[in-house]
């Protein structure tokens, strides 16, 4: 009997999931990597190897509405940091023409903080 930890386990499927799943530069693999404290979003194109954008709960845009909501008196919950990244990465795609991508979860089950993510992108205009 062999005991599979949670990041084996997420390392498999993280590789079943990228076998099927393979981002162009007209349409992207939108990638989301979630620690404890942050969350981060990147659109890559596998064909060239490269990141087209890239957003984190670490950039200066989403810190900044983090602090204006604390400063409102305004919880701020883990959930509401990945809708603010959801949608910032949105629209840096759409700053360079990109309008759909392909939804990597990266192993990671799409609920909380993924699922928010990805709402938020499909809200601000992005397609997948």
């Amino acid at each position: 009997m062999s005991s599979i930890t949670k990041l084996t386990g997420r390392a498999r499927r993280k590789r079943r999931i990228r076998k099927k799943v393979n981002g162009t530069a007209a349409r992207p693999r939108l990638v989301v990597f979630r620690s404890n404290k942050h969350v981060y979003a990147q659109a890559v194109d596998d064909e060239a190897h490269r990141v087209i954008v890239g957003a984190s709960s670490l950039s200066p845009e989403v810190t900044k509405l983090m602090a204006e909501k604390v400063a409102a008196g305004e919880p701020l919950k883990k959930r509401d940091v990945s809708a603010l990244v959801g949608k910032l990465v949105a629209e840096r795609c759409q700053a360079k023409d990109i309008t759909a991508v392909v939804f990597d979860r990266g192993g990671y089950q799409y609920i909380g903080r993924v699922k928010e993510l990805a709402d938020a992108a499909r809200e601000a205009g992005l397609k997948f």
